[in-house]
């Protein structure tokens, strides 16, 4: 199948309306110089010209509505000036010999560089001025939805869910769908599984949470986050739908929509609009009572389990893998990573319980071999219905490794156990990206952005720092006040030289200074700076970095980690564009 790239939800395109030739300017006879109380056509071109001159100010008036809001005017207001008195300032750049009120009409490849009409602002600043717009639309319904109950909070039940799909006709099940849980790598599996859905020619859509920068990054189609416009008809979709079941609810005692389960609505729904063929969607948090979890999805992907989350899961391994279990449905096909021993037979169990086909880590589902590469790795993946020898995996670590393995299995899955090509294979996985995850986004000295926010990952991003960083390395953390920092940083602890603890927004977010505390208990007094501007945290972690190297043959690098959130702010400050075209 072809896919279908063209969608509306990722904007119309906006073509400028050519200009009508002036004849006047082109020298038409009986023009220049004409007595105009000998000109038949004066009255016509007098009104002409008033009609010209209302819809000029009409437009003006419109574009300085637009541009009045200080979302629209960003960090530079004289944006807003430019924006406003761009039709002003080509009128008045008009060339000698024109009438009073008239346009040039130079051909369109002769006019200054941006300038798309006959007057008013560039095509430029009009696309800006839309798009920002919309912008504005979008953080409104975003801010709106941040009302209701946070993601983190999960509701026991998922009937208010059901319902509003219900009354929209159960978009969920018109297409096929690949649900993915886990404690850790549930993301780029995710953006794997999906570069090697799209290379076999299918059109997908990709809900993950939680964002870096544009909640617009939540629900993808194609790859690409779902266009401002797609956004905003989702939410208006819904929204009816989302009142009666929020009132029904309160009604008999009960909570509205959570912010979570709202944006699930919205991804399903979007995705069935697209429409798609697949679906690949990560649990918010656990698997039982996740509101993804309304599914009856083909595949099953157990991630790695590990502790996180222990206020809203259970404090035992035991206990968490039994909510993520919650996932696999009867007659689906469950595909495994490598896990704990005990996890492992709950897997089995639920697996045999349910009737589901099992596919798990071990001698049919493994790395057989990896090694370091340029911009990524080598590795070589056995999976149940091939081995697939020497793909090029943009994605560093271990880990990554270990997750490509786990997505090429899901996928086989997907299509009855049968292998993959070898050109799709690499295609997608030397392609594939997955921002925040061990990404550098400045050099010298290099700053690396990652997601790590538990001692599972701390683990995993400490392997993959000793295996391509070897030179002196400098944190720069943050952390959510329900984490095991101390474990968080005593993972990090045998392989950076200091850290400088930094400070994040949100009531959820630890005290930096509570947290330096702690990093001093593990790192020692002399090895904890504190800097609360990321910025300046990052800058000093740098000079920190390139201080006193013994080893002048290996490079010094700065890790922003230990909060999603953090990642996200960093990437910013650096400049990096925002994932998936959000």
């Amino acid at each position: 199948m072809t896919p279908r790239r063209n969608d509306p939800r990722f904007g119309p395109d906006d073509p400028s309306t050519p200009p009508e030739p002036d004849r006047e300017a082109a020298g038409d006879p009986g023009r220049a110089g004409a007595d105009p109380g000998d000109d038949e056509d004066a009255p016509q071109r007098a009104d002409r010209l008033a009609r010209e001159e209302a819809e000029d100010a009409e437009f003006d008036a419109a574009i300085k509505a637009i541009v009045s809001s200080g979302l629209i005017a960003g960090p530079d207001p004289g944006v807003v000036e430019e924006i406003r008195a761009g039709g002003d300032a080509r009128r008045e750049e008009s060339p000698e010999g024109e009438g009073l009120g008239e346009r040039s009409e130079a051909p369109a490849g002769d006019r200054p560089a941006g300038e798309a009409g006959e007057a008013g602002p560039s095509r430029e600043a009009l696309d800006a001025a839309r798009l920002l717009a919309l912008d504005e639309k979008v953080e409104e319904i975003y801010h709106e939805i941040l009302t209701r109950a946070p993601e983190h909070k999960v509701q026991p039940t998922l009937q208010r869910v059901r319902d509003v799909l219900e009354m929209m006709g159960d978009p969920q099940r018109s297409y096929r769908a690949i649900h993915i849980t886990g404690t850790n790598g549930k993301t780029s599996t995710s953006r794997m599984v999906e570069a090697l859905l799209r290379e076999r020619g299918l059109r997908t859509g990709r809900f993950t949470s939680p964002h870096l920068e544009s909640v617009r990054e939540r629900i993808c189609i194609d790859g690409r986050a779902i266009s401002r416009e797609g956004f905003i008809a989702a939410w208006e979709e819904v929204e009816p739908f989302i009142d009666l079941v929020d009132a029904d609810s309160q009604a008999s005692g009960g909570p509205r929509l959570s912010f979570f389960e709202v944006f699930t609505v919205m991804a399903y729904a979007a995705f069935s609009d697209a429409p798609v063929d697949v679906a690949i969607v990560e649990v918010g948090m656990g698997g039982v009572w996740d509101a993804t979890n309304v599914l009856n999805a083909d595949v099953a992907v157990i991630g790695p389990v590990a502790l996180d989350h222990e206020r809203w899961l259970g404090s035992t391994l035991q206990d968490i893998a039994s909510e993520k279990l919650g996932i696999v449905k009867p007659g689906c096909t469950v595909v495994c990573a490598v896990q704990p021993v005990a996890v492992a037979e709950m897997v089995r169990e639920r697996a045999a319980e349910l009737g589901a086909r099992l596919v798990e880590s071990g001698p049919d589902l493994r790395v057989v071999s990896r090694e370091t590469a340029v911009g990524g790795q080598l590795v070589t993946v056995r999976t149940p219905a091939a081995r697939y020898e020497d793909v090029p995996l943009s994605l560093r670590g271990a880990f990554q490794a270990d997750n490509a393995a786990v997505a090429l299995a899901a996928v086989e899955a997907l299509f009855g156990g049968a292998a993959l090509g070898g050109d799709v294979v690499e295609h997608a996985l030397m392609s594939v990206a997955s921002p925040g995850r061990l990404e550098t986004v400045r050099t010298s000295p290099a700053v690396l952005v990652d997601a790590a926010h538990n001692p599972h990952g701390a683990s995993a991003l400490a392997d993959a720092l000793i295996e391509y960083y070897p030179g002196r390395l400098v944190g720069v953390v943050a952390m959510m006040a329900d984490k095991d920092a101390e474990a968080f940083l005593g993972e990090l602890e045998p392989v950076l030289e200091a850290v400088v603890v930094t400070g994040m927004s949100g009531e959820r977010a630890m005290d930096a200074e509570e947290l330096a505390g702690i990093a001093r208990d593990v790192f020692g007094r002399d090895r904890v700076e504190v800097e609360r501007d990321l910025l300046a945290a990052i800058d000093r972690a740098a000079t920190l970095a390139e201080e006193d190297d013994d080893a002048p043959m290996t490079s010094p690098a700065v890790v922003v980690t230990g909060s999603i959130q953090l990642v996200g702010a960093a990437r910013s400050l650096m400049g990096r564009p925002a994932p998936d075209g959000a």
